[in-house]
């Protein structure tokens, strides 16, 4: 059974910069497909970036697309989330999540392993 660990988070200013960390246990965390979710308070969790396997194919919210950048390294068990240009609304508890399956990553109902989460506050 994969599991999850995030970090990376803290208080940054508008336009600055974050690299959030994911480090995942178990043997087969190489064939599984990582993602990011965000969780604002009193909003739903949303999907914000998705990476296949073999990092052949990446996906990303429209909302953080040409600012976050998702990245991973089977080597050591870990998956990125360069966040640059950060604004206000990129406030949210950043959970790390996995699944089989790409399209399951980005759906919330899908995925089977998540992070307990990580915040991030970006000041104005």
């Amino acid at each position: 059974q994969v599991q999850l660990v995030e970090s990376g988070g803290g208080l940054v200013q508008a336009g600055g910069s974050l690299r959030l960390s994911c480090a995942g246990s178990g043997r087969t965390f190489g064939l599984r497909a990582m993602g990011w979710f965000r969780q604002a308070p009193g909003k739903e969790r949303e999907f914000v970036a998705a990476i296949s396997w073999n990092s052949g194919n990446r996906y990303y919210a429209d909302s953080v697309k040409g600012r976050f950048t998702i990245s991973r390294d089977n080597a050591k068990n870990t998956v990125y989330l360069q966040m640059n240009s950060l604004k206000p609304e990129d406030t949210a508890v950043y959970y790390c999540a996995s699944a089989t399956q790409e399209a399951a990553v980005q759906d919330p109902i899908s995925v089977d392993v998540w992070g307990k989460g990580t915040l991030v506050t970006v000041s104005s």
